[in-house]
């Protein structure tokens, strides 16, 4: 036997193989395009959540605060030390390899600074200034929040937006799931056209009915209630019945003959069949609502005049307007605000989700 016929034959990867180590590759290039987009969100989102973080630092100062130039993003001060009545910056002032905070007496030529020790005033150094270290400290102050709430009759214009929000929410939602319910289940002649005519007025600016509608108000007496903002609400509106349409047209008619087979009546359809089922895009049009009116400053400026019916939008605008030197208390009055929107939103993020979506029927 010859040593050719004898050599061993190396063995052939398979398919298998390489497929397999095909797809490794592939796995590690979606790893690092996912790791990849994550931290672009993610500085997108820190990005983003600056002008939150200063609304809420700047609400934690106080007026020494306020004047530093430039701001801080957080609420830092100088720190002072009090001789002869007067207040003298600390600094952290290194001498002989030791690092303490020392008060700065005097200034002298050249730059040069006279500094005490804060615990011994007697022990004294000489040196730059410029070569020191100011110091600051962390100084938060919550007073803030309850001379802002008292500066302002904020309960009361809480409780109008609230009352505007919620009663207005229920009556866009009872009218707005009638008209769709109707444009989705039933079959008529002109149904089609009277839809597009409903979406028509959505391209209507809401300048144009302005006048109308303020001359209409006026002549009933609806004019400084907060009625102009909740009654035209349980008349639907085009943009919510068309979304509320489109989610009912997903579920199956199956289920409204089978209620009609058991004797259940159109309205017991609407209330114990398509309702239930519309949860996610129910709860979505709700987080919309109380979003629009919750911020709404636009409609309560029109109709309401006096202070006892304003909303929280308006009263802390003209909050604004009459203690503009006040930054620290309009900051912590609109932080207040913005507390229950994102509240409801982390409550209902899973159904407003689905909502989003238009998830389908479950089977």
């Amino acid at each position: 036997m010859t040593a050719e016929t004898t050599a061993p034959i190396a063995p052939k990867r398979s398919k298998v193989f390489r497929r397999q180590r095909g797809t490794g590759s592939i796995k590690m290039q979606d790893y690092a395009v996912r790791s990849f987009a994550t931290i672009i969100l993610a500085a997108g989102a820190v990005f983003i959540l600056v002008p939150l973080i200063f609304m809420i630092s700047t609400s934690l100062k106080d007026r020494n605060q306020m004047r530093q130039t430039p701001p801080m993003l957080l609420p830092l001060e100088r720190v002072f030390f009090q001789i002869d009545g007067k207040d003298r910056p600390v600094y952290d002032v290194t001498a002989d390899g030791v690092t303490k905070p020392m008060v700065l007496l005097k200034n002298m030529p050249q730059g040069q600074g006279l500094f005490a020790d804060v615990t011994n005033l007697e022990q004294q150094v000489t040196a730059k200034v410029a070569e020191q270290k100011e110091k600051w400290q962390f100084e938060v102050h919550w007073e803030n929040y309850p001379e802002a709430v008292t500066s302002i009759p904020f309960l009361r214009y809480t409780l109008n937006t609230l009352i505007v929000t919620f009663v207005g929410m229920a009556g866009m939602l009872f009218s707005c799931s009638l008209v769709a319910y109707g444009f989705s289940r039933f079959r008529a002649r002109w149904l089609n056209i009277l839809f597009l005519v409903l979406l028509s007025t959505i391209m209507l600016p809401a300048q144009v009915r302005l006048i109308p509608t303020y001359v209409l108000f006026q002549k009933i007496g609806w004019i400084d209630t907060l009625l102009p903002l909740i009654v035209p609400l349980f008349f639907a509106n085009a943009y919510d019945v068309f979304l509320l349409r489109q989610f009912f047209m997903t579920i199956p008619l199956e289920l409204d003959d089978a209620a009609r087979v058991d004797g259940a009546s159109p309205l017991q359809i609407l209330l114990h069949i398509i309702l239930p089922q519309s949860r996610p895009i129910l709860v979505t049009l709700a987080v919309f609502h109380f979003l629009y009116a919750w911020n709404d400053f636009y409609e309560p400026l029109i109709y309401l005049h006096t202070r006892d019916s304003w909303t929280l939008a308006v009263g802390i605008q003209s909050f604004n307007a009459l203690y503009s030197n006040n930054t620290h208390l309009i900051m912590a009055a609109s932080a207040l605000m913005i507390i229950p929107p994102i509240v409801l939103f982390f409550l209902a993020q899973k159904i407003f989700v689905q909502g989003v979506v238009f998830s389908g029927v479950k089977g």
